[in-house]
């Protein structure tokens, strides 16, 4: 893991879920961090349910956070498990 991946899992793994209070890493949401490119960040992740209502918010806030990381240019954040992870991904990743 490089070091600004280890960084990027650190900030979205302390991300707090409004539903249950508990963080990203608790509830084991985060399924992969990847540098893909320099600065280019790459993360997966998955909701609890595969009809979690707030899908698009958990993938909003995991971009957000991981835009304020320093050394990341690029963000792409993709949803899975979920049964309008397409429509997701298209929509965050504008």
């Amino acid at each position: 893991m490089t070091e600004l991946e280890e960084r990027v899992r650190a900030e979205v793994g302390g991300i707090l879920d409004s539903e249950t209070g508990q963080t990203f890493d608790e509830m084991q949401l985060i399924q992969s961090v990847k540098e893909t490119s320099r600065g280019r960040i790459t993360v997966e992740f998955m909701p609890t349910s595969p009809f979690c209502p707030i899908a698009f918010k958990l993938a909003t806030n995991i971009r957000e956070v991981v835009k304020t990381v320093l050394g990341v240019e690029q963000v792409v954040v993709y949803c899975r498990g979920h049964a309008m992870e397409e429509q997701i991904n298209d929509m965050t990743n504008k």
